[in-house]
């Protein structure tokens, strides 16, 4: 017995422990699990920090200005406060001195009316101008033909005393001849004295008839003149007194159009007044919250543009605004999917893995810029996938966000080999193209 436990002994001692080969076991099992890990896809990515920005202009941070200077009279919101489209934010007094009348919109709708009557009185002015041009006109055209009558009428009347004048001297020669004879008579004893006388008497009679006519005559002549002078005068007369009620009627004319000016520029005014009574009251321009205000208190004076707060529009659509290498730009385009990290939002990532993680939600690249930014990366906006989980509603715009764009599937020991040397993602045909592509319909998009 001794020497059969003394041989056991030994065999004991040569043989190996069991808790060693229990070790062996779990190191071979180790180093079997990392080989076959080495060998496990790996989904290449590109990674980029960032922060939630709204995707859309109008859904960002919004300032609200005041468009006219003045006086801070009320407050109605305060920081937080939710407010709809049109709701009252505040409401300004007027600080410029030509606006301090209460009553300046009716005082100026007065004046127009008053511009306008004037306006209508002229117009009246001007018609009756016109009235008095055509009676000037008819009656011009009556006092030429009464004219031209006259001087007709009296150029028939000189006719006809020129021919008395003309009957008078035959009549005045016969006779004087008539005296001569009868004297010659006398002076041989062949007629008496007073046949001489008789005939002397009708001698004188008809000088005095010739005299009449000749004076008859020269009258008749010189009404003539003085009807064609006449006929002259009323044209002149008439036409003076035409081209006066016209030049009224042009001025009248001329001061409705600088009336109608000046009612256009009241207009105007008065549009701009009551445009400039609608801005006292600042007016949400739509749904959102209340962020930041950034002047404070009652009766602080601000001036034209001046920004009094923030709104913070609400159901806005954000989108993540991540940065990337230059070196994985290529890799980048519109379309690629991107698993993003939300700070303050618990997650469990593997990155090569995306399908074990959890936390993450999934994206997609909207638009990559075309020139880099001010740090040397290049932006790059992800919205929500349609075909994942929607993103949590708690996210705030400004949040830090980390995001890794998803690539080609490689083995593990590959990618390790890649990060090792310094390598960059794999670069297929596949995504060329697609780059390509993209390149290709931006340029199109551009030129038209």
């Amino acid at each position: 017995m001794n020497d059969s436990d003394n041989t056991f002994h030994s065999l004991k001692l040569v043989l190996t422990p069991k808790k060693y080969t229990i070790i062996r076991n779990y190191l071979f099992g180790i180093v079997g699990c990392l080989l076959l890990v080495l060998f496990l896809p790996w989904q290449q990515n590109v990674q980029g920090n960032g922060k939630l920005i709204p995707y859309r202009p109008q859904d960002r941070p919004q300032i609200v200005p005041s468009v006219i200077g003045g006086r801070i009279e009320k407050w109605l919101v305060q920081e937080g406060q939710f407010v709809k489209k049109g709701d009252t934010l505040a409401v300004i007094s007027e600080v410029k001195e030509k606006f301090f009348d209460p009553q300046i919109l009716a005082r100026t709708s007065s004046q127009i009316l008053n511009k306008e009557d004037a306006v209508k009185a002229k117009m009246d002015k001007i018609q009756a101008g016109q009235a008095q041009v055509n009676a000037l006109r008819k009656g011009l055209k009556f006092k030429l033909e009464q004219t031209k009558n006259k001087v007709k009428q009296m150029r028939f009347k000189v006719e006809a005393d020129k021919a008395a004048l003309e009957a008078a001297k035959i009549n005045q020669k016969l006779i004087q001849d008539q005296y001569k004879r009868l004297e010659s008579l006398y002076n041989k004893g062949l007629a008496s004295l007073t046949e001489l006388q008789n005939r002397n008497g009708k001698t004188q009679e008809a000088n005095a008839k010739l005299i009449e006519a000749e004076n008859k005559f020269n009258s008749t002549q010189n009404e003539l003149i003085n009807s064609e002078i006449e006929l002259n005068s009323v044209q002149a007369d008439y036409l003076d007194k035409i081209s006066k009620a016209e030049s009224t009627v042009n001025e009248t004319a001329g001061e409705i159009f600088e009336s109608q000016a000046e009612i256009s520029k009241m207009k105007i005014e008065m549009s701009n007044l009551e445009m400039r009574a609608g801005f006292y009251v600042i007016r949400a321009p739509q749904d959102g919250f209340i962020v930041k205000a950034m002047r404070s208190g009652i009766g602080e004076n601000i001036k034209e543009g001046e920004a009094l707060l923030t709104i913070m529009p609400s159901n806005a659509k954000m989108a993540v605004e991540i940065f990337i290498r230059p070196m994985d730009l290529p890799l980048i385009h519109p379309g690629v999917k991107v698993r993003v990290q939300f700070d303050g939002w618990p997650a469990l990532v593997f990155s090569g893995w995306p399908n074990i993680g959890v936390g993450t939600f999934g994206g997609e690249v909207k638009a990559v810029d075309k020139v880099n930014s001010s740090n040397g990366m290049f932006r790059v906006l992800v919205i929500p996938d349609s075909t994942d989980m929607p993103w949590p509603e708690a996210i705030r715009s400004g949040g830090g966000v980390y995001a890794w764009a998803m690539l080609n599937s490689v083995r593990v020991w590959y990618e390790l080999w890649r990060q090792f040397n310094g390598f960059p993602p794999e670069y297929n045909g596949e995504m060329s193209n697609k780059s390509q592509n993209y390149s290709t319909e931006t340029s199109a998009a551009d030129k038209k």
